[in-house]
């Protein structure tokens, strides 16, 4: 790899976060049957771009992209528990975006039986630190669909703001879902 290739970020090889009532680890081989209980799912499918129908075959694909891409150095994509146990979602820190900007940008999915609990803003809260403390990006993003009130609500409780950029139109199974940029910037030192 060249000096031009070579990532800006250097990623760990493994990632375990702990916070009160969240635990995130790394995926692993017998995780594939809670994966096809999470995101074999309407909302899983309407919001994300897991395949669907989410089966045995999408469970695997979706474990090599998580190697492929942290191997890649391009992002880290962890398990939702409470416990370090049985996944409950899942949350992703991708490293730089489409346009090249030097910032983080998150995703996350949790599983219909767990939505309601707050694990969706505990794992962004986490992650967003993570990113900031452990990565060392400047900034972090959402990007969210203006009729994900779910998600808008997530994004507000976890200290981040809407911002005026236009948005990005990204395609999901041959339909094109309209992603508006949140963004959330560390907090200034205090003097």
């Amino acid at each position: 790899m060249s000096a031009e290739s070579s990532p800006a970020y250097v990623l760990p090889s493994r990632v375990e976060e702990v916070a009160p009532g969240i635990h995130l680890r790394e995926w692993t081989d017998a995780d594939p049957p809670s994966l096809i209980e999470l995101f074999d799912e309407i909302e899983m499918a309407r919001w994300t771009p897991l395949a669907s129908p989410f089966d045995a075959e999408a469970a695997r694909a979706f474990l090599a992209d998580v190697r492929r891409t942290r191997a890649e150095q391009r992002a880290i994509q962890l398990a939702v528990t409470v416990d370090g146990g049985r996944p409950c979602g899942a949350v992703m820190l991708f490293i730089g975006d489409e346009t090249g900007c030097d910032r983080a940008e998150l995703a996350y999915g949790i599983g219909a039986g767990h939505r309601g609990l707050g694990l969706a803003a505990k794992s962004v809260r986490l992650m967003t630190e993570y990113a900031y403390h452990s990565v060392g990006v400047p900034e972090v993003v959402l990007r969210i669909p203006a009729d994900n009130v779910a998600s808008i609500g997530v994004a507000r409780a976890t200290g981040f703001v809407r911002t005026d950029a236009p948005p990005v139109v990204r395609d999901r199974r041959g339909l094109e879902l309209t992603l508006d940029l949140w963004v959330h910037r560390p907090a200034e030192p205090e003097r």
